[in-house]
C-alpha cells in the first residue's frame, strides 16, 4: 500500500497519532463532565399516567442507590400519583409573587446546588410565571444539565412546537403551552405513554384524571373520542419519526451510500397554485406511506419577491404546516444545488414538485429541476403535479 505524503510533510501513516496539544485537549475534554441525560416521557393528553411512570422509575432508581429527588411534579390531587411522592426527596419550590398571588415554581438554581445524579420535573413545557429568571421550564432543564444532573421529564404531544400547530388546525383548540422540537428531539429517551382513548374516557369517568365536575366538561368537550384518536395517531407518527431518526443515523454509521430504510415524503413550495396541490399530493403520499412530510422553502439569494408572491408563498407554507409538514427554509443562487443538499441531509425518498412547464427557448440547453434532481439523488422518486392535475 503507497504512503501518501500530507500538506505538512508528514507521512500518511502518522495520521493517526496525536499530537502534544492534541493529546491535551483530549484530556481536557474528558475532564470536563459530562452533560446530563434527558429523558421525556411523552403522552397523548392529560392523565394517561405520564408523571406516574415517572414517579415509579425515580422509585426504582432510588432503591438501587441512585441519587433522585424531585424537583417539581404536579400531582393535580390524584391521589395514587400523591402516594408515589412517599420516600422521594422534594427540592423546595421557589416562591415568586404575581399580581397578589404567592406561586410555587421550581427552583433550578436550588436543585443545581443540591446537585442530585437525577432530577424529576414534570411538564417540560411549562411556562414560567412573570418575574422568573427563565420563561420556560425547559429552559431550567437545560441549564440544569449543564450541570452534569440528568432529567426525568414529561410532556404531551400537543405541546411540541410542530405538533401544536396541527392540533390548533385539527381540533380547533388553542396551544399555549409549547417546547421546541429540537429540545424534544435532543432528548437521549423518549418513552411513549400509550392508552387507549376508550380506556382514558373510562379512567376520566372513575374520578381519576380529574374531580368529577371537571370530569364531566372535560369528556364533551377536549376528551372527546376522535380528539383523543387524534392526538395518540399524532403522539404515534412523532415518537415513529423519531426511531426512524435513530434508524437512519445507526444506518449511516455503518457506511457510506446505504439506501434509507424508512420512506421521507418532501414537497418544493412557491407561490404558485400548483405548489398548493403538490402540499396536498405530498400530504396524500405520506399518509398513505406512513412517512415523515418535510416541505421546503428555497428562495433565490439576492432576489426580492413581490408583495404578493410573498403573501402566496407564505400562505403555502402554512397550508403545508396545517397539514402536518416540518419546514425548512432558505435562500441559495442554485435551486437545484439547495435541493439537492437538502434532499441528501434528510434522507429523502420521495419528492413532490409542482411542474411548471417551459417554453421557448428556456426547454432548450439545460435540463430541469426534476431531470438535475433525478441524476443528482439516486434512488430517489420524483412526483410532478401540474396546476390542473387531479389530487387524491
Amino acid at each position: 500500500m503507497s504512503s501518501r505524503a500530507d500538506d505538512l510533510g508528514r507521512p500518511a501513516g502518522d495520521l493517526g497519532r496525536p499530537t502534544g496539544d492534541q493529546m491535551l485537549a483530549r484530556l481536557q475534554a474528558d475532564e470536563r463532565p459530562a452533560r446530563g441525560r434527558l429523558r421525556i416521557y411523552l403522552g397523548m393528553a392529560p392523565g394517561v399516567g405520564k408523571t406516574y411512570k415517572m414517579l415509579e422509575e425515580a422509585h426504582r432508581r432510588h432503591d438501587r442507590g441512585t441519587d433522585a429527588v424531585v424537583g417539581y411534579v404536579e400531582t393535580y390531587g390524584r391521589r395514587h400519583t400523591a402516594a408515589l411522592l412517599d420516600g422521594l426527596e422534594a427540592v423546595p419550590r421557589r416562591r415568586i409573587e404575581y399580581r397578589g398571588v404567592v406561586v410555587e415554581e421550581m427552583d433550578a438554581q436550588a436543585i443545581i446546588d443540591r446537585h442530585p445524579a437525577v432530577a424529576l420535573v414534570d411538564e417540560l413545557a411549562h411556562t414560567n410565571v412573570p418575574g422568573s429568571e427563565r420563561e420556560k421550564r425547559w429552559q431550567d432543564v437545560e441549564l440544569i444539565r449543564d450541570a452534569s444532573i440528568d432529567v426525568i421529564s414529561t410532556c404531551n404531544v400537543q405541546h411540541i412546537e410542530s405538533v401544536a400547530a396541527v392540533v390548533e388546525t385539527i381540533l380547533g383548540v388553542p396551544v399555549h403551552e409549547r417546547v421546541p422540537d429540537d429540545v424534544v428531539r435532543a432528548a437521549d429517551e423518549i418513552e411513549l405513554v400509550d392508552m387507549s382513548p376508550h380506556a382514558l374516557r373510562q379512567r376520566m369517568r372513575h374520578g381519576n384524571v380529574y374531580p368529577p365536575d371537571r370530569a364531566a366538561i372535560a369528556l364533551e368537550r377536549f376528551f372527546t373520542e376522535p380528539n383523543l384518536t387524534a392526538l395518540r395517531d399524532l403522539s404515534l407518527r412523532f415518537v415513529a419519526g423519531q426511531v426512524d431518526r435513530e434508524l437512519e443515523d445507526s444506518v449511516a454509521a455503518r457506511g457510506v451510500g446505504v439506501p434509507p430504510v424508512t420512506e421521507r415524503v418532501t414537497v418544493l413550495v412557491d407561490e404558485s397554485l400548483a405548489s398548493r396541490r403538490a402540499v396536498r399530493r405530498a400530504a396524500s403520499l405520506a399518509s398513505a406511506l406512513h412517512a415523515t412530510l418535510l416541505a421546503v422553502a428555497i428562495e433565490s439569494a439576492g432576489v426580492q419577491l413581490s408583495r404578493d408572491r410573498q403573501r402566496d408563498l407564505q400562505s403555502n407554507v402554512d397550508y403545508a404546516v396545517d397539514l402536518g409538514a416540518e419546514i425548512i427554509r432558505g435562500e441559495t443562487s442554485d435551486l437545484a444545488r439547495g435541493l439537492e443538499e437538502v434532499l441528501r441531509d434528510q434522507r429523502v425518498t420521495h419528492l413532490v414538485l409542482a411542474h411548471h412547464p417551459r417554453h421557448g427557448m428556456d426547454r432548450l440547453g439545460r435540463p430541469s429541476l426534476a431531470e438535475r434532481i433525478l441524476a443528482a439523488v439516486p434512488g430517489i422518486e420524483v412526483h410532478l403535479v401540474s396546476e390542473s392535475s387531479p389530487v387524491a
